[in-house]
């Protein structure tokens, strides 16, 4: 029996196959600017803990001492800003995407029907 070093614990080749060494990197890239960060600067009171501690360097301190953020689209949703702030001044949420793909949406429609689309009046004429 063969046996991977991984990071929290050996892990067995044959069941997982081939382990990646450095996990934390592989999964970062993936979900690279799929975050949306929202800071409420009303509550922040400037202790800097997200902007000292934030592994992708999305927050700094602006010049009233307020976090901000300055590149969302490097944040990789680890969560450390929102887990570690004081005051729960952050958010760190999934991006949502409001374009719905065209096969997406033909897929919609058909599913619909053919009155989809057309407003109550020109439906009412035709029943």
């Amino acid at each position: 029996m063969k046996f991977v070093e991984a990071r929290l614990s050996p892990v067995r080749e044959e069941t997982y196959g081939k382990i990646t060494p450095n996990l934390d990197q592989v999964m970062s890239v993936k979900r690279k600017g799929q975050s949306k960060v929202t800071i409420f600067p009303d509550w922040c009171k400037g202790c800097g803990i997200c902007a000292a501690f934030c592994p992708a360097k999305v927050m700094e301190l602006n010049d009233q001492g307020k976090a901000v953020v300055i590149r969302e689209e490097e944040c990789i949703n680890c969560g450390f800003c929102e887990l570690h702030c004081p005051d729960f001044a952050i958010m760190v949420q999934p991006k949502v995407d409001d374009e719905i793909p065209a096969a997406c949406r033909a897929l919609l429609k058909k599913a619909a029907g053919p009155d989809a689309g057309k407003d109550e009046e020109s439906i009412k004429e035709k029943g």
